[in-house]
């Protein structure tokens, strides 16, 4: 059996794809033919810059559409905007998230209201994404979805205890779904390590620099790395699903 590389003639949504990861994968999906729908915060600031960035992709009939994960109305109407564009949608990246440093030992700054909402964006969100679209994705016969995970929902590190349960929920997640989704729908994550955004506040080059010598590549992940990795997932680990593949550098070893 040939896994084909280009993704011509498929629809892509990628959540969360104005920033960081969910970025380069979206324009790494173009790159491959796909058309790509990227969400935003609702906003006109927001939505200009993703329709500008979108504008930017090769190709043609992308989208730059309106959703909060936080809330599920907005998704019900992404979903419904994607049928009427497309009529159909074969990959989903749920890569929308946020993260907030607080010292694993300041039991007292982990306060209720921020656990509450990290697991309401962070896994309700994603959760909430896939209840959306899991018609449309079994409708395309050979669905896909690719959630953003973390080295830290096994090695309990991370920018705080809340971000690394949050993150072995979704491993948790992707292998519930992976068997509950099948056949019709894979179901994968993808775990990075430190990558080089600025997704965790506060952690520039230096804290960069003191990670990637204690990493055997010796470097940390660039969104491009990771995207690589979500991009690998609908070409060519067709036979894999309820997996979290682990792009750290060996970080984690």
């Amino acid at each position: 059996m040939t896994y084909p590389l280009s993704q011509a003639g498929k629809v892509v949504l990628v959540i969360g794809g104005s920033g960081g990861v969910g970025r380069a994968a979206a324009l790494l999906f173009a790159q491959a033919g796909a058309h790509v729908v990227i969400t935003h915060r609702p906003g006109d600031d927001k939505a200009r810059q993703a329709a500008a960035l979108v504008a930017s992709y090769p190709g043609a009939n992308h989208a730059a559409l309106p959703a909060d994960v936080a809330r599920t109305e907005t998704l019900t109407a992404l979903r419904d905007e994607v049928q009427r564009r497309y009529g159909r949608l074969d990959v989903l990246v749920n890569s929308a998230g946020y993260t907030k440093p607080i010292p694993h030992a300041d039991l007292d700054a982990l306060t209720d209201e921020l656990i509450d909402d990290m697991f309401r964006v962070n896994w309700r969100g994603q959760f909430a994404a896939v209840r959306a679209f899991a018609p449309l994705l079994k409708a395309s016969g050979d669905g896909l979805i690719v959630s953003v995970s973390s080295i830290a929902a096994m090695n309990g590190n991370g920018s705080s205890i809340v971000y690394g349960a949050v993150k072995a929920g979704i491993d948790a997640m992707t292998k519930s779904l992976g068997r509950a989704l099948a056949p019709e729908i894979r179901v994968l994550g993808v775990a990075p390590g430190v990558v080089d955004t600025g997704f965790v506040p506060g952690r520039g080059a230096e804290f960069n620099a003191k990670t990637a010598a204690t990493t055997p590549l010796k470097r940390v992940a660039t969104a491009e790395d990771v995207g690589a990795a979500i991009l690998a997932c609908a070409t060519l680990l067709g036979y894999s699903t309820g997996s979290t593949i682990v792009v750290d550098g060996g970080r984690a070893l």
